[in-house]
């Protein structure tokens, strides 16, 4: 047992979490009340003291699990998916590049379920987009031996400029949203300040802004509305190089179908909820998703849309019951409880077959596209 080494890292520790207040605080006190999305980029991607940039997240251990870590069928399905969706589409080089990997678990699985399709592995060449160095190497010792030809870059920018699939599995949640607020003056962007009489951060609203301020609105006040700037973003981005170049995207996460008129944002620590201005650079924070908006910026450049669609109905259509089955044939008794409880997790409406979505969009109108047909 090692005392003064456990001392050691807890002090550094509290040292980098109070660093990143302090940053925060700086940033306040130079410029004034900062938006969500500006507290969102410290706390989850600052270079140094970001929640992204020094830790593994994912599991037991970590703060939340995601559906690859759930399940291998999960990645199986996906792999199956794409592949077949690679043949429909002429087959022939493609680049597959995978959006925040998280472990490598997804593409681990995918590679494995795909490696007897005839040409697939042969065609591809992988591309792991990670800006965290601590995932980064997690991804490495998974997969170095897993594919030939596979390297790992920091933004989509990076990728050659040639036909592509681009897979995102709870990518678009972290990214960093503005909030407003509906009031009877008109609608107010919410800001974040420091509050010195209870000496933490807090909310404050900004002044009505004349650009979204609307007059009859059926609003009521105190609702909140989010936006997502930096999604639509690289939702545009990923159009941009499908619709130049040929391929698809495959876009997984949770999310709403209409108008989101309530507060999503939320952080996460060690698997429980956790207030979302308290430990900066100490939880996850994500919102959720606006899938119709990224649907319409797909649509705007020429896309394909499929879906969106339940994760549940997606998966199931896939055949992930039926490979649950095969998977309880040689397993113990523990195995096959294991199997069926993770498929359950991943495709019951009570837990994320309804909550997440599945939205699929391609540069050529697809028959029978697997999964949404």
């Amino acid at each position: 047992m090692r005392f003064p080494l456990a001392r050691e890292g807890q002090n550094k520790h509290i040292l980098a979490m109070s660093e990143l207040l302090h940053i925060i605080r700086e940033k306040i006190a130079a410029e004034g009340p900062i938006s969500v999305a500006d507290y969102m980029a410290l706390a989850l991607g600052h270079p140094e003291h970001g929640y992204y940039q020094k830790r593994d997240p994912l599991g037991l251990k970590g703060d939340f699990i995601t559906s690859p870590e759930i399940s291998q069928i999960f990645g199986e399905m996906l792999g199956v998916a794409l592949a077949d969706l690679w043949q429909r589409m002429g087959g022939g080089p493609i680049s597959l590049a995978e959006l925040g990997p998280g472990r490598g678990t997804l593409m681990a699985d995918l590679l494995r379920a795909t490696k007897n399709i005839r040409g697939f592995h042969e065609s591809i060449t992988i591309h792991m987009i990670e800006t965290s160095p601590v995932l980064a190497h997690q991804q490495y010792l998974k997969l170095r031996d897993a594919h030939p030809r596979m390297e790992w870059l920091e933004s989509v920018e990076e990728l050659p400029e040639n036909k592509i699939f681009f897979v995102a599995n709870e990518f678009f949640d972290a990214l960093p949203i503005r909030q407003y607020v509906m009031t009877e003056e008109g609608i107010c962007e919410r800001r974040i300040y420091w509050n010195d009489t209870r000496q933490t951060l807090d909310y404050v609203l900004a002044q009505p802004s004349l650009a979204l301020a609307k007059s009859g609105s059926k609003i009521p006040p105190g609702t909140v509305m989010e936006q997502c700037p930096a999604a639509r973003s690289v939702m545009r981005q990923l159009s941009g190089r499908i619709a130049a170049h040929g391929g698809a995207a495959l876009l997984i996460d949770y999310g709403y179908l209409g108008e989101a008129y309530h507060d999503t944002l939320q952080a996460v620590k060690a698997h429980q909820f956790h207030p979302v201005l308290k430990d900066p650079g100490e939880a996850d924070l994500t919102a959720h998703v606006d899938f119709p908006s990224l649907a319409a910026i797909a649509k705007e450049s020429g896309l394909a849309i499929y879906g969106p669609v339940p994760q549940g109905l997606y998966l199931t259509r896939l055949g992930a019951t039926l490979r649950a089955e095969m998977l309880q044939r040689n397993a113990s008794d523990a195995q096959r409880t294991a199997i069926a409880a993770g498929l359950d997790r991943l495709i019951s409406p009570q837990a994320m077959g309804e909550l997440f979505k599945v939205l699929a969009v391609t540069s050529d109108h697809v028959r029978g596209m697997p999964g949404f047909e």
